[in-house]
């Protein structure tokens, strides 16, 4: 079990907490062992990356190569990345394909890592059976001097080194063949040495396809955990930039220079603006129908109690024993919870007169007209407005999920973690 602290989105988190998510496999699920020979060829990768090596002798990895226990050891959650704007990765397992990225750095993450399994799958099986590959996601910007170099993403070349050198020693192999049939050199003694010495040591690697050719991913819109968070939209009237940082988005309002709408995250012209945009909707009298409504009642419901007779994930299961806690609490306490129903049943156009804000905020959804990349970033960007419903919350954004989750009631994560596991 890890035991450490992170400062992870500026809050704390103490992954001992997590046991619950653990054991259902719900929090870094499935990880790739690595020991014994891997161990020395993933150093060889750290160092290729320029990287002091790991001093453990076993550890797990996920899709991108990433390691929790190194991170710890590190005391750096994203210490693959050579700066915020150069993302790398590891490959030293075939095993790595179609794993979670437990720690992307970008939403695009996993989707990149899919693509390069997908182009090069066959390749990486072969390399990886005496070699690794280190991974460079090229933006074709060096370092980030300022938030609006975020607008700059737009083609993400990945380029491919081996450890080993296996390229050139392959070179060298065809180089000693050829001599080899060169005249009388097959009876040259010291030359049959230096080919079996090679082969011995590293294969033959004469037909062997070592040299993966560069790959292009084509970004659109995007959250990074640059500049302490930024979702970039590029498919509106303008380009968009919501922070999450107070620190960096105070520092991009006042730079005139580039024709962006910039908002806070917490600021409540955000939503407005989106709507205004269509890539929001709010329709309270068809939401209220819904599992999703319900989820968030719930989740609403069970933060009201501190304590109760009854375990929490009893009453949110069964109708009688909700209406009876529903009771136990003061008018104001009721008004909050039921106010959407009470706003559609009264027929009412002031919405601010029966419903909490926070509840509002919750409600709203993507706009059916989104392409998947945005709906996906759309979604995200409302979990983290409004952390309200606990399934939204896990399937898009789990840093949200987990920070959450650690706060609440034993009895709620246990109905969290049923639900979860019932529909994802």
């Amino acid at each position: 079990m890890l035991n450490f602290e992170f400062n992870i989105n500026n809050s704390k988190f103490n992954i001992n907490i997590m046991k619950k998510l653990i054991q259902a496999k719900l929090y870094q699920p499935n990880p790739i062992e690595i020991s014994g020979f891997l161990v020395e060829r993933y150093n060889k990768c750290l160092a290729l990356l320029g990287l002091m090596p790991t001093k453990l002798d076993k550890f797990t990895i996920d899709a991108k190569g990433w390691s929790p226990e190194i991170a710890e050891e590190k005391k750096v959650i994203h210490y693959l990345n050579n700066g915020d704007a150069n993302p790398q990765a590891i490959i030293i397992s075939p095993k790595q394909k179609g794993k979670a990225v437990f720690e992307p750095f970008h939403n695009f993450d996993a989707e990149i890592m899919d693509f390069v399994f997908e182009k090069y799958e066959n390749e990486i099986n072969d390399i990886t059976k005496e070699s690794a590959l280190c991974l460079d996601f090229n933006q074709h910007i060096d370092v980030f001097y300022e938030t609006f170099d975020l607008l700059k993403y737009d083609k993400i070349t990945i380029q491919f080194h081996l450890i080993n050198d296996l390229g050139n020693i392959k070179k060298e192999q065809l180089q000693l063949v050829e001599t080899f049939n060169e005249g009388n050199n097959f009876v040259d003694e010291k030359l049959h040495q230096k080919i079996l010495k090679s082969v011995r040591k590293y294969g033959d690697l004469r037909h062997r396809d070592l040299e993966l050719q560069p790959i292009n991913y084509q970004t659109t819109s995007f959250y990074t955990k640059a500049f302490g968070g930024v979702f970039v939209f590029k498919d509106f009237p303008n380009p968009v930039l919501v922070f999450e940082s107070k620190e960096w988005h105070q520092k991009a309002i006042k730079n005139t220079t580039y024709d962006v709408v910039i908002f806070h995250i917490n600021e409540s012209q955000l939503l407005t603006t989106l709507k205004g945009y269509v890539a929001l909707s709010l329709n309270i009298e068809k939401t209220i129908g819904t599992e999703r409504y319900q989820r968030i009642k719930k989740h609403i419901f069970a933060q009201m109690f501190s304590q109760t007779d009854h375990p929490i994930e009893d009453i949110l299961e069964n109708a009688l024993l909700f209406k009876n806690y529903l009771n136990k609490l003061d008018i104001e306490g009721r008004k909050r919870l039921m106010g959407m129903e009470r706003f559609v049943e009264n027929g009412s156009t002031n919405m601010d007169n029966y419903v909490n804000k926070d509840f509002i905020n919750a409600m709203y959804q993507p706009h059916s007209s989104l392409l998947d990349t945005d709906f996906y970033l759309i979604w995200k960007l409302l979990t983290k407005i409004s952390p309200k419903d606990p399934f939204h919350m896990y399937k898009y954004d789990k840093n949200t999920f987990y920070k959450n989750f650690i706060t609440w009631n034993e009895s709620y994560k246990n109905w969290v973690l049923a639900y979860i596991l019932a529909n994802n």
